[in-house]
């Protein structure tokens, strides 16, 4: 039996995740919520979606779905997962979570006192690929991790309206992009044990550039940037001394990784697929639905939430506060 799935917003990740829904047989996008009727009706003709509504409200009361997708610019998050799940509808949300771990926690509040399943759409932690990795790494391929680097950037001509420039609605390099080395390394390693960052502010106010070093007491260190003004590579590399593992530009989209060994000897780890990868992501709430979970094993809410305070703790530490913060 297909799982129906809705989308609440119109907008680039939106058609990614439709576009990828078309892969999976059991899948089924049966309704899409946008701000405005006619930007319903364009995506609705785009992806042959049945059921079209002008409000995120209506989608959700009236949409007869099973799932929704909040793909909402990050400070509709919280809002937009808790309007899907007090419907009754499971929630697949964006990333991030939510603004801040404050609104991640009332927003897990609302899950668990629902009995409805929400999961952060780090899609990445999902793609093929990262099984190799994480894989590997715990195996010992590595021996003990030393160093972990990543990178992440873009050059984005600045605009104020802009939703990466944008305050209001959570802009900044680190909420957009930051994200996927956080993750990444909190997916390999854990949360650090002490961490000292430095930043770049932009005319808005947020986060344009940032640098991040992740201190472990076993001696592990992680670095990674986020940048809105340059690309740097989109590379990353874990160490240690039996071996390097690297992945190649844009490894959070599924990249090959190249292992090393300390012998000389390499390796390639190489999972091509169809589509955009949102697709995985996507089969893994389909199999935690079907098993009756309200929380991914593999995403859990309680991770989400440490992101979150991280990513708060650094922005304290750099003056940048949302205007709904205030």
């Amino acid at each position: 039996m297909s799982i129906r799935w809705g989308i609440l917003g119109t907008g680039n990740i939106a058609h990614l995740v439709a576009s990828d829904l078309r892969l999976l047989p059991d899948a089924e996008l049966a309704a899409v919520g946008s701000r405005s009727q006619e930007r319903a009706d364009a995506f609705g003709d785009t992806f042959d979606v049945p059921r079209r509504y002008a409000s995120y409200e209506a989608l959700v009361r009236e949409g007869d779905v099973d799932v929704v997708h909040v793909a909402t610019p990050h400070s509709g998050h919280a809002e937009h997962a808790a309007l899907a799940l007090e419907a009754g509808c499971a929630v697949l949300c964006e990333k991030p979570l939510a603004l801040n771990a404050r609104e991640a926690d009332a927003l897990i509040g609302v899950a668990r006192a629902e009995e409805r399943f929400l999961m952060e759409a780090m899609w990445t932690r999902f793609l093929p690929v990262m099984t190799d990795v994480r894989r590997l790494v715990q195996e010992g391929a590595l021996g003990p991790p030393q160093q972990f680097r990543a990178d992440i950037g873009l050059t984005q001509a600045f605009d104020p309206d802009h939703r990466l420039f944008d305050p209001a609605l959570g802009g900044g390099a680190l909420l957009d992009l930051g994200v996927y080395p956080l993750a990444f390394a909190f997916d390999l390693f854990g949360p650090p044990d002490d961490v000292t960052s430095t930043v770049v502010l932009g005319a808005t106010g947020v986060d344009e550039q940032c640098a991040v070093v992740f201190d472990y007491d076993d001696g592990l260190q992680a670095v990674w940037q986020a940048s809105v003004r340059a690309d740097v590579g989109r590379t990353c590399a874990i160490a240690g001394p039996d071996g390097r593992l690297e992945g190649r530009r844009a490894w959070w989209k599924g990249a090959p990784f190249d292992l090393t060994r300390a012998d000389g000897t390499t390796e390639t780890y190489a999972r091509p697929f169809e589509g955009n990868g949102y697709q995985f992501e996507a089969a893994h709430v389909m199999r935690c639905l079907r098993r009756g979970r309200t929380e991914s094993p593999v995403m859990p809410l309680d991770e989400s939430r440490a992101l979150l305070r991280t990513a708060d703790a650094l922005r304290a530490e750099w003056g940048v506060e949302y205007p709904q913060e205030a």
